[in-house]
């Protein structure tokens, strides 16, 4: 690989800058902290050794988002056995949390909702860029905003924000 640029950041500026993103993303979805590091590298990996051109950062960080998502969705078809955060000693697991308290709450969510939910509340994505990254219609990713709502609210009570 050259040393390829993405909008002024060189390979290590943009993990150092996305790291946290695509970290919760593997995380938020597989549950299970050293699969979702293979994902992470993985994901990492592709970029590194594709190296795809960019219309923009924010396809670049699109193209993050739906990369670490296939990777996760990949590892969870191998069919391996996983063991949840719950099962995890709190000895020195950092999650970063700093950008979204919800995070940990979604982990009680299905996955369709932690998606969306993740990715508007705490990535700051408006419908339209959530529906181009999971590939679904904006109708649908506002019906899963609406219901993963709903279900926080169900198991955490309180008031939900629209």
């Amino acid at each position: 690989m050259v040393d390829a640029q993405f909008f002024g950041m060189d390979y290590e500026q943009v993990v150092r800058k996305y790291k946290k993103t695509v970290g919760s993303v593997c995380v938020m979805r597989l549950k299970n902290w050293s699969d979702a590091e293979d994902c992470f590298q993985n994901t990492f990996f592709k970029l590194y050794y594709n190296s795809p051109e960019f219309e923009s950062e924010d396809h670049l960080k699109a193209w993050l988002i739906r990369v670490a998502i296939n990777e996760c969705n990949r590892y969870i078809r191998k069919n391996r056995p996983h063991y949840t955060l719950d099962e995890v000693n709190d000895d020195g697991v950092d999650f970063p949390t700093d950008k979204c308290d919800m995070s940990w709450a979604l982990f009680r969510l299905d996955n369709k909702y932690q998606e969306v939910l993740y990715l508007h509340y705490c990535e700051d994505y408006p419908v339209n860029e959530i529906a181009k990254i999971l590939n679904k219609s904006p109708n649908t990713i506002k019906t899963l905003l609406r219901r993963g709502r709903e279900k926080l609210k169900k198991l955490y009570g309180g008031e939900t924000h629209e």
